[in-house]
C-alpha cells in the first residue's frame, strides 16, 4: 500500500483559485467512506487537460456498507459478506489509495489531516500519521444523537457503522438463544421512529418469524419489540400517509409503538419515560436524533452547527475554507427561501458526490464551480419482507404520490442496485445482483452463529 503520509513531499503546492496546470498530481483527500465518499473516490481519479488527480480515501472500516442496508445486518436477516465491498479491492479497481485510520484533525495552514492511530483488537499496527492535502472532502457520516440522556452510551446500542451492525448481530443472535433455552421473554426496544428505528423493528420481527425454519418456533413469541418515539407521529420526515402505514403494519406485526414518549434515562433492564413509565428491555437500540461525530466540531475552526455539521454554501465549500468541501450527512447546506437545512438522507449524499465528480475537475482547472441543486425524488421505507411504503417527492409526473406494496419494494431495490452500478459499473453491479438472488436461494434466511 502506497504511504500517503509521504505523498506531498517532494510535490510542488498548486492553487485550484489560480487555475493553471501542475508539475505533479493534485492530491485529493477524501475522509469517509460512506455514500458520498466512496463513489467520488471510486470516479475522480484520472487527468483533466494537463492535471492529474490522485485520491485518497480515508475510513476507519475495511469495507463499506450501504448505510440503508445497515438495519439487515444487524438483524441477521443479510448476511454482511454479500453485501460489503472491500476498500482496498474498490482503490485497485478504481485507481484510488485507501488508507485506513480514523481522523484526530485538520491543519489548514498545512494542508494536512492527522489520523490516529490504528489498533486491531487492542493491538498497535500503524502509527499516528498526517496526510497532506491539495483538495480536502469531508464525508464522515453521522451518527445517533443521544442528547446527552443519561446511561445511553453505557446501555445502548447504536448501528450507525458496520463494525456496529455486526456486534449487535451477535448479541442479539446471543440473546434470542439464551432465551429459547430458558424459554423467558427476550424485550427489545429500539428508540427513535425515524427510517433506522422502523426498519429495525421489521427486520427483528422478521428474524423471529425466519427462526421457525430452524426449529426455533417458540421464538416468534418470546421476542418482544417495542418501538419508542418522542414525536406525536413514526416517520417524520415522510408524508403522514407513509408513516400512518407503516405504524398500522408494524402494529399488525406485533410490534408495540409507543409515539409521545421521551425517553429520560436508560439502566441495564429498561428504559424510563417523561411520565415515569418503565420499558423492560433485555437489548436497547438507540437510533434516535442525527449529529455529525464530535470530531467535527474540533476542525481547526470550521463553522459548524450544533449537531456539529459543518456548515456549506452552495458550491459545497466550507464557509471558511475554499479548499474544503463537505458533503452528505456531516455537512449542513441550507436551501430555499427562508433557508432549510438539507436532510440527512442517501439521496442527498449521492447527489452531492455527483455534483463533485462532475464539477470539480473544471474547477480545478479554473473555471467556476457552479451551485448545487438538489432534487428531492421523494423517499421510501421498507419494512422487510412485510411490505414498504413511499412517496414519489417533488419531482415527476406524480409529485407527492403515494406508493406502496411491490412497487415500492421495486423502488427500494433499485436504490440499492443504481448505487452498486455507480461503485463497480454497470456489468459488474449486475454480476453482484445475480449473486445475491442466487444466494437468496441456497442460503440460509438468516444468519445463523459460527
Amino acid at each position: 500500500m502506497q504511504k500517503s503520509s509521504t505523498l506531498s513531499d517532494k510535490r510542488q503546492r498548486h492553487d485550484p483559485e489560480k487555475g493553471g496546470t501542475a508539475s505533479r498530481p493534485h492530491q485529493i483527500v477524501v475522509v469517509g467512506g460512506g455514500i458520498a465518499g466512496l463513489e467520488i473516490a471510486s470516479k475522480l481519479p484520472g487527468s483533466i487537460g494537463g492535471t492529474s488527480l490522485a485520491v485518497t480515501l480515508i475510513d476507519r472500516e475495511p469495507a463499506y456498507v450501504w448505510k440503508p442496508m445497515l438495519h439487515t445486518i444487524a438483524a441477521g436477516t443479510t448476511d454482511v459478506s454479500q453485501q460489503q465491498t472491500s476498500y482496498i479491492s474498490q482503490a485497485r479497481n478504481r485507481r484510488f489509495v485507501f488508507e485506513p485510520g480514523e481522523l484526530k484533525g485538520i491543519d489548514r495552514k498545512e494542508r494536512k489531516v492527522y489520523l490516529n492511530p490504528l489498533e486491531i483488537d487492542g493491538r498497535p499496527i500503524l502509527p499516528e500519521r498526517a496526510i497532506s492535502y491539495d483538495t480536502l472532502i469531508l464525508a464522515t457520516g453521522s451518527e445517533a444523537n443521544d442528547f446527552g440522556t443519561p446511561g445511553v452510551r453505557e446501555h445502548c446500542r447504536t448501528i450507525d457503522s458496520r463494525s456496529q451492525a455486526m456486534k449487535f448481530n451477535r448479541e442479539v443472535m446471543a440473546h434470542m438463544l439464551e432465551a429459547l433455552a430458558a424459554k423467558t421473554p427476550l424485550n427489545i426496544a429500539v428508540v427513535g421512529g425515524g427510517a433506522t428505528g422502523v426498519e429495525l423493528a421489521a427486520e427483528l420481527v422478521q428474524l423471529a418469524d425466519a427462526s421457525a425454519h430452524y426449529g426455533a418456533a417458540a421464538l416468534r413469541d418470546q421476542v418482544k419489540v417495542t418501538l419508542i418515539e418522542s414525536g406525536k407521529n413514526l416517520l417524520g420526515a415522510f408524508p403522514e400517509r407513509v408513516a400512518l402505514a407503516a405504524r398500522e403494519r408494524l402494529e399488525r406485526l406485533g410490534v408495540a409503538v409507543l409515539t409521545g414518549a421521551r425517553v429520560v434515562a436508560a439502566e441495564a433492564g429498561c428504559l424510563r419515560l417523561a411520565d415515569g413509565t418503565e420499558i423492560n428491555a433485555e437489548l436497547k437500540v438507540w437510533a434516535a436524533g442525527v449529529k455529525a461525530a464530535d470530531v467535527c466540531a474540533s476542525f481547526d475552526g470550521l463553522e459548524v452547527t450544533r449537531n456539529n455539521q459543518i456548515v456549506v454554501g452552495p458550491t459545497l465549500q466550507t464557509t471558511l475554507d475554499p479548499r474544503i468541501f463537505a458533503v452528505g450527512d456531516c455537512s449542513s447546506l441550507s436551501v430555499g427561501d427562508p433557508g432549510k437545512p438539507l436532510p440527512p438522507a442517501a439521496q442527498v449524499a449521492h447527489q452531492q458526490a455527483s455534483h463533485l465528480i462532475r464539477h470539480l475537475p473544471g474547477w480545478l482547472e479554473g473555471r467556476e464551480l457552479p451551485s448545487f441543486s438538489y432534487r428531492d425524488f421523494g423517499s421510501i421505507v421498507s419494512l422487510g419482507g412485510y411490505g414498504a411504503y413511499g412517496s414519489l417527492g417533488q419531482f415527476g409526473l406524480f409529485t407527492g404520490g403515494f406508493i406502496r406494496g411491490r412497487v415500492a419494494q421495486l423502488g427500494h431495490v433499485l436504490l440499492y442496485r443504481s448505487h452498486q452500478s455507480r461503485l463497480h459499473g454497470f456489468w459488474r453491479g449486475g454480476l453482484i445482483w445475480l449473486a445475491d438472488i442466487i444466494n437468496s436461494h441456497v442460503r440460509a434466511r438468516i444468519r445463523l452463529p459460527d
